[in-house]
Formats: structure tokens, sequence, C-alpha cells
């Protein structure tokens, strides 16, 4: 019997890719892997915006709720989970499902990226210790191309760390994997994104950051995605609910627009709007049945 195919589906936030990965994978016996670096975290299920209950009821998902808040999670160990993962759910004679708007995490997998050592702690602190244009220089000076996001110090830091890891690649995607990406016109994109807001904030979000930061404070890595600081100036009285609203919208908006710009860079992706994705990926995988 031949390897069930690895189904890779990619794009911004609120571009409908989850709930299509959950209605294809229902159809055709698949399995999920998140490919998302917020959604890692436990007891962060408003504010990441992981499947509802009812998505995972539907189909199993991974890459849920791996470590704690307070933990940290590479995206190293992501790759080997997402690979460990894609072989168990074949040896099951399923039809594995990676799925995620986190570049990196996807590109770990789809690329087979070699990671070095892990981060020599010393070191690091002595990085953070320096301004974002004493990093910027450092990564001029040692030939070290700066993030897709330079202006957060941490993925400047990163960068500095791992050298010249993103050359310690496949030029092409590893065999029998597909890739679609979920192509949106920007009013739609938008229009969700504000659609997605107005639920988030009824869905209780305030009060699972509330629940979060007594738990395991503001300070952890978990807590700097583009909703929970928001949600901190708003028990500050630093902000009302609606201006909460709005700039977690502009920040989103912004966060689509990277990842876009992130995976328009991989020429293997077909982009296809939700519809087109779903004919094409029913005919693919009509094939395996």
């Amino acid at each position: 019997m031949e390897t069930k195919p690895l189904i890779v589906i990619v794009g911004p936030t609120a571009s409908g890719k989850t709930a299509l990965a959950v209605d294809i994978a229902r159809q055709f016996g698949g399995e999920i892997i998140c490919a998302d670096s917020r959604t890692v975290y436990k007891g962060m299920d408003i504010g990441t915006a992981k499947p509802t209950k009812k998505e995972q009821a539907q189909v199993k998902h991974w890459g849920l709720d791996l470590v704690e808040p307070n933990q940290k999670f590479s995206v190293a160990e992501f790759k080997e989970y997402a690979v460990s993962k894609i072989e168990e759910i074949r040896t099951r004679s399923k039809i594995p499902f990676l799925v995620g708007g986190s570049g990196l995490y996807v590109d770990a997998v789809i690329f087979d990226y070699q990671f070095g050592p892990k981060a020599d702690e010393d070191r690091r602190r002595e990085l953070e210790k320096k301004s974002i244009e004493e990093l910027y220089e450092y990564c001029k000076k040692h030939n070290i191309p700066l993030p897709e996001n330079k202006k957060n110090k941490r993925y400047v830091i990163r960068a500095i760390e791992q050298k010249s890891i993103n050359n310690k690649r496949r030029i092409k995607p590893i065999k029998n994997c597909n890739i679609v990406g979920i192509s949106t016109e920007p009013s739609i994109l938008r229009e969700r994104i504000e659609r997605r807001s107005e639920q988030i904030f009824e869905d209780g979000v305030i009060e699972e950051a509330k629940k979060l930061s007594n738990m395991f404070g503001w300070d952890h890595e978990s807590m700097t995605g583009n909703i929970y600081p928001l949600c901190k100036k708003y028990l500050n009285g630093e902000m009302t609910l609606d201006e909460a609203k709005q700039k977690f919208i502009t920040l989103d908006w912004r966060l689509a627009k990277r990842q876009l710009t992130w995976f328009k860079r991989n020429p293997h992706i077909k982009w296809l709007d939700l519809a087109e994705a779903k004919k094409y990926l029913d005919s693919l995988l009509e094939t395996e049945q």
C-alpha cells in the first residue's frame, strides 16, 4: 500500500482554512496537525482562535495544548513533533493534514529544516540587553539577514542565534506533499477579521486573559500575541473595550499581510479560493480511496 499524501493547507488568519481542513479531513479520513505557534499553549483557547470543541470532535487534532503558557516551545520542537505525528497518522492508514498560518512552522516540516543546538541562555541574555538598533548593526556586521518581523526584538535575536539556519533546508518540498494556499479577496478577509474580533470578545477573551495572567503573569512569550496585551491594557483601564476591539482588528490585519508575504515566497503553493480548494482537494483525495 502506498504512503498517504501529506496535505498542507496554509493561508492568513481568518481565511477559513481550519473549517475547510475539518470538512475535507472528515470526508476522507484524515487527522489534522495544527501548525500554529500560539495554539500549542494550554488554556489559551479563545485568544488563539483554536479549532472549536465541535471541530475537534469531528476530526482528530494534534499540535494543540502541548505546553503551559510559561514554558518555551521552539520551531525545532514543533518540527520533530509534527514529523512524528505525520508518520503515526500514516501508520493508521489515515491522511495527515498540516494546517496553519505560522509560516516558519510549516516550512520547517515541508522543507525539512535542520536545526542547530538550542540557544545559549547566557548569550541570549547579553543580546537582550542590546537595543533593537544595536542588534540591526550586529546583523549587518555579521551578514545575518533580518527576519520578516524585524521590528520584533525577539525575532531579531533568534535570527542571530540561528545564523544560517534557513540555508540548511531542502530547495523543494518533501516527497508526497501537496500544498494549498487559501486565497481571499482583501475586502472579504478584512470583513472576516472584523467579525472574528467581535466573536473573540463575546466568547470571553478578557476573562481568559485575566485567568492566565493570575496563573502565569504577563511576561511570557505566550502572552505577547495580538490579543493578550490589549486585554491587559483594558484590564488596567488604559483602553476601552471598543478601542481594544478596533486595535485587535488592525493588528490581525497586519498579521494577515505578514503571513501572506511569507507564504507568497514559496512557489510550490497552489493558491485557490475556498471553493476551488475544496474542489481541488476532493479530486486529489478521491484517488486515494
